[in-house]
């Protein structure tokens, strides 16, 4: 299967290189060559620098790596083509688009998968597991914190210029660090009402929000909250739900995932696996595309849920301005 990778920053490079490790050499990659990242890992690999240059080599599976503002830009027209995708997170930083992303993939006949690599967590698949088993009772509310420090993420260059830095990049903390948001809902289902409030006031040099508040309604009636921000050092990126009959948390920290049901009195503990990486999520990840694009599973999470994250982002940005609770796009 020739599988192209649109967008070769770390990311990018990333997904390139799980799929080498997992046996794909069909491989074509789709640049502008903006990268701040040296070339020696691509040498060998066809290169195209253009879309319709791309389509050429005749793809069936495309990876959508680009700057969230230029997904859609790539993702309809290869869509269409009847590419199955794998489309980083957040889908895009408008719902422009959208529509006709859905309809391409109607047209084309490929699959969307939207790349939320937590959801192949350990610890967070046994928070959900226990979830569904009822283990806490009725979930009554829920907190999601992640905090990490943007200018250490890519040390080899100018972080105010990177796609996270930059609003017509479709940067900022809300989008940028959309996977708490991801995960409650995936958790907890969808979020029919939020109000928000962003800051930028960590001394970062930046012209988007470094920092985010949210108080969150769920359709459950169950509710929560979520803290963003660029700023933390050392990072953080935790969870933790309360029900009727117990707690549930989870830490990024060490991968554990634990339960406290009211019933035993004491906690239970899931650690990581011995050797966990963090990478183990994107090559999992990888696997499950690689099934998607075979037709063995469905996409997890698929476009549908991917577009709710963005609705829920976009709704905190809208609460943020007005200063009141908005209703979350359906």
């Amino acid at each position: 299967m020739k599988i192209l990778i649109v967008g070769l920053g770390s990311v990018g490079r990333r997904h390139l290189r799980n799929l080498v490790a997992l046996g794909q050499k069909d491989l074509v990659l789709l640049r502008s060559g903006m990268s701040t990242l040296p070339d020696t890992d691509l040498e060998g690999l066809p290169v195209a620098r253009d879309l319709d240059a791309a389509l050429r080599f005749k793809p069936e599976a495309a990876v959508i790596a680009t700057p969230t503002a230029l997904h859609l830009k790539t993702a309809i027209p290869l869509a269409r083509a009847g590419c199955h995708l794998l489309l980083e997170k957040p889908v895009s930083h408008t719902l422009e688009g959208i529509a006709e992303l859905r309809e391409g993939a109607r047209l084309g006949g490929g699959r969307v998968m939207v790349a939320f690599q937590y959801r192949f967590h350990p610890g967070l698949l046994a928070v959900r597991s226990w979830l569904a088993d009822g283990a806490i009772g009725r979930p009554l509310s829920a907190r999601a914190h992640y905090g990490d420090y943007l200018p250490g993420w890519h040390p080899w260059e100018d972080y105010r210029q990177s796609y996270g830095a930059r609003a017509d990049l479709g940067g900022g903390a809300v989008l940028t660090l959309c996977h708490p948001l991801d995960t409650l809902m995936w958790m907890l289902g969808d979020v029919v009402q939020v109000t928000a409030t962003v800051s930028s006031q960590g001394g970062l040099d930046i012209a988007v929000e470094d920092t985010a508040e949210a108080v969150l309604q769920f359709a459950s009636g169950a509710l929560g909250s979520v803290h963003l921000n660029y700023v933390q050092r050392p990072p953080s990126h935790h969870l933790s739900i309360v029900g009727t009959q117990g707690t549930l948390t989870w830490d990024q920290a060490d991968g554990a995932a634990r339960l406290f049901r009211a019933s035993v009195g004491e906690w239970q503990v899931v650690e990581a696996p011995a050797g966990f990486d963090r990478n183990d999520m994107f090559l999992t990840e990888m696997r499950h595309f690689l099934d998607v694009t075979a037709g063995r599973a469905a996409p997890e999470p698929d476009l549908d849920a991917g577009v709710r994250v963005l609705a829920l982002g976009l709704a905190m940005h809208e609460s943020a301005r007005l200063g009141r609770r908005v209703e979350v796009a359906a």
